[in-house]
């Protein structure tokens, strides 16, 4: 069977890093960024340079030409912790619409699109003071800042592009995965406040996880919701035992069985904290 051919944007940057060598072997993979290098300088063979922000699609269309899926990391700069950046958000948002549309226009299948949990990050603080208890991808999307309104941007904009209904029925299967804490540094020197370290623990999101549940996101062919429409929204964290977030959805759907629990992976580290916060 050929392999199927892939498009990673913002192949320079630290999410798809975290997965271009598994992508790599099992994919025609084609990388698309606006540099070549990454956040180390490192060069990253076989970066294709645009810039899907541009509104001439004609710049950047020839890489979405024959491609089975899409999987969109792009993201322009960083933001300040407190998210405070409307401009740099809407011009996200702005990037999405051009890889929606240059999807539609050159029949791409699907797209995995690298949401983030900050899509209901209002929920977050609610949990903190034990208001809520979990939080899953069906309560609805609230945020309190300009990168999760970005966020929820891109989830609503590619329900419209998989209802087909604003292109004559032709529809873009989307699968929005809400990305937890896709990093080890958290425990590299861990915080003592119990709470911090839970949200550590609960949003941990491994490598390998990383990668199964984008693949599987990408080949699993019926991704259809309770409507027939084939959109869903994932949130992208491993099986972790202190998790906060629901993952039952993909497991469900797609598959998706998560080989890492931050609780097990890190206990040699974490472990002396809750012994000296308990007085052990």
């Amino acid at each position: 069977m050929a392999k199927r051919t892939v498009l990673l944007t913002g192949a320079c940057g630290h999410v798809s890093g975290r997965m271009i060598d598994a992508l790599r072997e099992r994919y025609d993979l084609r990388l698309l960024d606006v540099k070549t290098t990454d956040s180390e300088g490192e060069a990253v063979e076989g970066v294709h340079v645009a810039d899907l922000l541009n509104r001439d699609r004609d710049t950047y269309r020839e890489y979405f030409r024959g491609i089975d899926a899409v999987v969109h990391t792009g993201f322009k700069g960083t933001v300040n912790h407190r998210h405070t950046d409307f401009w740099k958000e809407h011009d996200n948002v702005m990037m999405t619409y051009n890889v929606y549309q240059t999807c539609i226009e050159e029949d791409v299948r699907r797209v995995v699109m690298m949401s983030s949990n900050h899509a209901a990050d209002f929920y977050e603080p609610l949990i903190w003071e034990e208001k809520v208890d979990f939080v899953t991808k069906d309560d609805y999307p609230l945020t309190d800042n300009f990168y999760g309104w970005g966020k929820i941007s891109y989830e609503a904009l590619g329900f419209v592009f998989a209802t087909g209904s604003m292109n004559d029925g032709k529809r873009l299967e989307n699968v929005q995965i809400r990305i937890g804490a896709p990093r080890e540094s958290d425990f590299e020197d861990p915080p003592k406040d119990l709470k911090r370290l839970h949200r550590s623990l609960g949003a941990y999101f491994s490598a390998r996880d990383q990668a199964q549940l984008v693949i599987k996101s990408i080949e699993t062919e019926d991704i259809t919701d309770l409507h027939g429409v084939p959109f869903q929204v994932f949130y992208g964290i491993s099986g972790n035992s202190h998790r906060f977030w629901g993952i039952s959805d993909a497991m469900k759907k797609i598959g998706y069985a998560p080989e890492d629990d931050s609780a097990v992976k890190f206990a040699d580290i974490v472990g002396p904290v809750y012994r000296e916060a308990s007085g052990q």
